[in-house]
């Protein structure tokens, strides 16, 4: 079921992420420990930066299939919206989809590890990415309103 979905209304942007979650978890990964890479070791979602003329969305689950091997139907997709890093927008959406598709994820080569976690925790953690934290706080935020 999709919850809410900004439309993309052409504008150019700089990349998406995906907070996916299999059945009740977030599907994160820790990126590389490199010397000089942003958020170095840091817990982090699915995503990455734009290709060629891709929308938002495409951009999100061609990432997320590099990095972890899973095919996220577009109808798996719940929520979508456009946040600014200073002038540039990058898009950040959230899907569902079952648990089992767990046994699915090829990791890709990206980052040192992937694993599920709660989404309290992911909120929580010090070491993960702190505008993935406050973007999914916000998915949250509306989500919960609607209950």
């Amino acid at each position: 079921m999709q919850f809410d979905i900004t439309p993309y209304d052409g504008e150019p942007f700089g990349g998406a992420k995906l907070a996916l979650y299999l059945g009740t978890s977030l599907a994160v990964i820790l990126r590389d420990a490199t010397p000089g890479l942003i958020f170095a070791d840091h817990w982090d979602l699915p995503g990455g930066g734009r290709e060629g003329n891709e929308t938002p969305l495409t951009c999100a689950l061609r990432e997320c299939r590099e990095e972890l091997g899973l095919e996220v139907p577009e109808q798996s997709v719940q929520w979508g919206r456009k946040f600014y890093e200073g002038d540039i927008a990058k898009w950040f959406f959230v899907a569902q989809m079952p648990q089992r598709e767990m046994g699915n994820i090829e990791f890709g080569n990206e980052g040192q590890e992937w694993k599920l976690m709660r989404e309290q925790t992911f909120l929580n953690h010090n070491k993960a990415v702190p505008a993935f934290q406050a973007r999914l706080a916000v998915w949250i935020a509306e989500r919960d309103a609607t209950i």
